[in-house]
């Protein structure tokens, strides 16, 4: 089916509870393919979220010359070719709905000797890289956009330099892509957040044997470092839990546990917003730490209050806001949010479509340039729901439907197997009454 036949329909009402897990994390599994690519020796990583974007990484690099294995669906061992072993590939590299893979490939690839494009589906079409391009360029990077967006084209051979660079907005896509080009680049370099973000690439890559100090906010990396193979596992995927965190809080009259999620604190915001709006989450780490932490994740139903989101902790929850939006709209009282522009940016103006799809459910709310203000209700009204092709849109409002008075129908969800492949049968295992049509 295509992404314009596919949708889901849900029942309103219900209750939620019992144990679940959740798909490997996208952003850790990216990373691990692509490091153990220009590492020397196997890699070997356990956990791997077989979703369609990290499965077009996986493409990509056996475009570029890596050969893969898979053991299972969720296990992948990676032949290192080195820094200088990947090869011309024969096609532009067509990275889907992956804004992930592009802007961190961009990085891989800027130092390598020959050239390549890279390209992806209309949503990724129109997505915004010369938030990466320009600082590569001031690496010496040689690097065409059309309009500021794909095709990119790297045209190889450059000779690059670390840099001193500043973040204008503290983003993990970007300083993994300058990390990954300063490995393949002549002296050091060395990058400041104007905020914290997640760190899975500075974590794997000391996993892979490379030095990188911390100093604050700033992160230093000395070019020519050689990664070695290594061991590596991959935990849950904090915003897939995001959705059921929120589920529980709605209507687990029991606790909803999710089991073996990562708890990187770059990536949990969202549980400390939910603990101000009231939320009952409880975390109970695991007492074995690999390359990232990991916990069980327990939630019950909570008397949810409205808040103003501290702008401190926007860029910790930054991929869970859609759902944290639905929290807000079964709230007392009023939420505000600022500083998220960076959410008109995603797979769609995620800002935009959540407004359009509160407007569905009858909640009072002021879409803002960088945020959204609502007024939380009891309960929502059915209806019909654009999720205009983003994933984490139409898992949001799944999970509106536990408020929901009618049915909820929700459009154009293929793109949830992107990050939550099975989502619906998890879902239905919770307790929601969610089916695919």
């Amino acid at each position: 089916m295509s992404g314009g036949t596919l949708r889901y329909r849900l029942g309103g009402g219900g209750t939620v509870g019992g144990e679940l897990t959740v798909p490997g994390d996208k952003s850790i599994s990216h990373r691990a393919l692509m490091l153990g690519a220009i590492a020397t020796g196997t890699t070997h990583v356990r956990g791997f979220l077989a979703g369609e974007d990290c499965l077009a990484t996986a493409r990509a690099l056996e475009a570029l010359g890596v050969r893969l294995s898979w053991p299972s669906a969720t296990e992948v061992n990676i032949c290192g070719v080195g820094a200088r072993g990947l090869t011309a590939p024969a096609s532009p590299l067509d990275l889907g709905n992956a804004g992930t893979a592009i802007r961190l490939l961009m990085g891989l690839l800027a130092p390598q000797p020959f050239g390549c494009t890279l390209i992806g589906d209309a949503s990724l079409m129109r997505r915004p890289m010369e938030r990466v391009a320009a600082p590569l360029r001031q690496m010496g990077a040689r690097i065409d956009t059309r309009d500021g967006r794909p095709p990119v084209v790297l045209h190889g051979g450059a000779r690059l330099r670390g840099i001193d660079y500043a973040l204008p907005v503290a983003s993990a896509q970007v300083k993994s892509a300058l990390l990954l080009a300063g490995l393949g680049a002549h002296g050091t370099t060395r990058l400041t957040e104007p905020a914290p973000s997640r760190d899975h690439t500075e974590r794997m890559l000391r996993a892979f044997g490379a030095h990188l100090t911390q100093q604050g906010r700033t992160v230093s990396l000395e070019g020519g470092q050689a990664l070695r193979g290594a061991e590596l596992e991959v935990p849950g995927d904090f915003s897939s839990a995001a959705f059921f965190l929120v589920a529980g809080a709605l209507a687990a009259d029991t606790a909803l546990v999710v089991r073996n999620v990562g708890i990187n604190p770059t990536r949990t915001g969202l549980i400390e917003i939910l603990r101000l709006m009231g939320a009952d989450i409880r975390v109970r780490p695991h007492a074995a730490e690999s390359t990232e932490p990991v916990a069980d994740l327990e939630v019950r139903r909570s008397a949810l209050r409205g808040i103003e989101v501290p702008e401190a902790l926007v860029p910790l929850a930054i991929d869970e806001f859609p759902v944290l939006f639905i929290a807000a709209a079964a709230a007392r009282g009023e939420t505000q949010v600022s500083g998220a522009a960076e959410l008109r940016v995603k797979e769609s103006d995620r800002l935009a479509a959540v407004a359009e799809g509160l407007a569905v459910l009858g909640v009072e709310h002021a879409l803002r340039p960088d945020g959204l203000w609502l007024r939380g209700r009891e309960r929502f009204r059915g209806g019909v729901i654009d999720s205009r092709g983003d994933h984490r849109i139409a898992m949001a409002f799944a999970v509106a439907a536990l408020r929901a008075d009618a049915p909820l129908e929700i459009g154009d969800v293929a793109n949830v197997a992107t990050s939550f492949p099975g989502f619906e049968a998890t879902a239905r295992a919770a307790g929601l009454q969610i089916e695919a049509l």
